[in-house]
């Protein structure tokens, strides 16, 4: 088979003691059954081949770069060196590594902003052992908005998150703060922003002429008309009001308890939420295996598996990529429907 000459994708090791190494390995295997796309692995190889013995993966593995790597693809794993930093023992997290796990993140954007790959694909992070070396976000998706504002020059940049299965896409409008602190944290053009870009993005990379937006409310009931909170009828509502001013096909809020069901499912192409788990409950509870992470709002395109390091299933075989699998293909999908360098 020829190399597709369209760019690969920039994949990062995530947390080198977790299941990156092990899922990155299978996606790769699993190319000769189905359509993987051609990936650059950015890591440590060390620590690649040493989880290719224990997962029983026949594997080569070859340094490249971007311009070489959908040639190499086909017959062997192609990698760009970033060492660990410092031993790894599988399933064992280290603060040592964490310098490693960074620059993994760091290079992937790096090489995308440079057109050389066509989207950022990320491995899971274990964000407590990257905050014991100094890390100073709250996760993945602010970290990204940092370096695409700082690799364009452009002001802050509002990350939104949307996790994505065949079965829905939801994005929370606060993502990882204390339930307490939501309240506080929402403002009506957080909301307002948050649904322009999904709207945005749903049409530009998803191909969605006229996205379909379920906003939810706050509190039980949407408030309730203001007996369960005050929130939903100050807040989101206006927010939605001015969403359709603008042509937005917006609407809500809606109870949450009732947003979910297979019927609602089909009146809407996202559903935004207030917080993190009133969006990702259902997310995961539907896709748990095949959702993926998409970060809307970058000037590139960034997706990741819906899950985390799962520390105990490294270098058993029992972890499945299915996820990271999807988080390609849609990497992929979405760089080729028009990315922010232009190509269709």
């Amino acid at each position: 088979m020829v190399a597709d000459a369209f760019p690969p994708l920039a994949l990062s090791q995530g947390d080198p003691a977790g299941i990156g190494p092990d899922i990155a390995l299978m996606a790769w295997a699993a190319r000769t059954t189905q359509f993987i796309p051609p990936f650059l692995y950015i890591g440590d190889p060390d620590v690649l081949t040493a989880r290719a013995r224990m997962l029983g993966i026949e594997v080569s593995t070859t340094e490249s770069d971007a311009e070489r790597c959908a040639a190499a693809f086909a017959d062997s794993l192609p990698f760009t060196r970033i060492s660990a930093g410092s031993p790894v023992e599988v399933g064992k997290p280290g603060a040592g590594s964490a310098i490693g796990t960074i620059a993994a993140i760091e290079h992937a954007v790096e090489l995308t902003v440079a057109g050389k790959t066509s989207a950022v694909v990320t491995n899971p992070i274990a964000k407590s052992v990257l905050y014991e070396a100094g890390f100073k976000f709250p996760g993945h998706t602010e970290f990204l908005a940092d370096l695409a504002a700082k690799a364009f020059g452009s002001p802050a940049i509002l990350p939104v998150m949307m996790i994505a299965s065949p079965l829905l896409r939801t994005i929370p409008v606060t993502i990882h703060i204390p339930l307490s602190e939501v309240p506080g944290a929402l403002s009506e053009d957080l909301i307002y922003q948050t649904c322009r870009i999904a709207a945005h993005d749903l049409s530009v990379r998803f191909g969605i002429a006229s996205p379909r937006i379920a906003v939810s409310g706050l509190n039980p009931h949407a408030g309730e008309d203001g007996a369960l909170g005050h929130e939903d009828s100050a807040m989101i509502a206006p927010a939605i009001a001015r969403l359709r001013a603008d042509g937005i096909d917006a609407f809500g809020p809606l109870p949450a308890d009732t947003m979910f069901h297979e019927a609602a499912r089909q009146t809407y192409d996202v559903a935004v939420c207030m917080y993190h788990d009133q969006a990702l409950i259902p997310a995961k509870a539907l896709g748990f295996d095949d959702g993926v992470n998409v970060t809307l709002g970058l000037p590139f395109i960034r997706t990741s598996p819906d899950h985390g390091t799962a520390f105990s299933l490294a270098g058993t075989g029992k972890a499945k990529p299915t996820s990271l699998i999807a988080a390609l293909k849609m990497a992929d999908a979405m760089a080729r429907a028009g990315d922010q360098n232009g190509r269709a």
